[in-house]
């Protein structure tokens, strides 16, 4: 007699969302007004304006860019104002922050595509692992759009998950 096996993990009614299919691909890029700064502490306008004259604004094409000061230099606003208009129109995205930021504005633009009313009442596994660097902003992201609508959150492998949520029943 041939013994029969049955994939629970398929007959479970488990979704499985991988980040990875949404991961904003292309190169990202961090311009740190810091090393624009003199003796590392101010912002001279005289120079930071020549630089912006001379600096070589095509290298940004179809990037993304974070701008910062990683210092604790006081930078005037239309500092880095001045730089996201030089990015306008080059850059596929500039933000204001560390690459941090920038990950998570990415993840964020990205995950607001995704149809959440399609996980309604349904039980969700945020897939793990993977090839790809998905953030932590990207889980955070997703988790906090999901909480309403899923009946149960977990993250990890559909055979082996870690429970995130699940919905209080009456």
């Amino acid at each position: 007699m041939e013994e029969v096996f049955i994939n629970k993990v398929a007959n479970s009614g488990i979704e499985t969302i991988n980040l990875e299919e949404y991961f904003p691909v292309g190169e990202r890029v961090f311009i740190d007004v810091k090393e624009l700064l003199f003796m590392g502490l101010v912002l001279k306008e005289k120079d930071f304006r020549d630089w912006i004259k001379t600096h070589n604004w095509e290298q940004y094409s179809q990037k993304y860019v974070a701008i910062y000061c990683s210092s604790d230099a006081i930078v005037p606003t239309w500092a880095f104002m001045l730089i996201s208009t030089k990015l306008s129109g080059i850059a596929n995205k500039v933000v204001f922050g560390d690459l941090n930021a920038l990950e998570a504005t990415l993840w964020e633009s990205a995950l607001n595509e995704l149809n959440i009313d399609q996980y309604k009442d349904k039980k969700v596994v945020i897939k793990g692992c993977g090839d790809l660097p998905v953030s932590a902003a990207a889980y955070t992201n997703i988790s906090s759009k999901l909480v309403p609508v899923v009946q149960s959150l977990m993250y990890g492998e559909p055979c082996s998950t870690v429970p995130v949520f699940k919905r209080k029943t009456n």
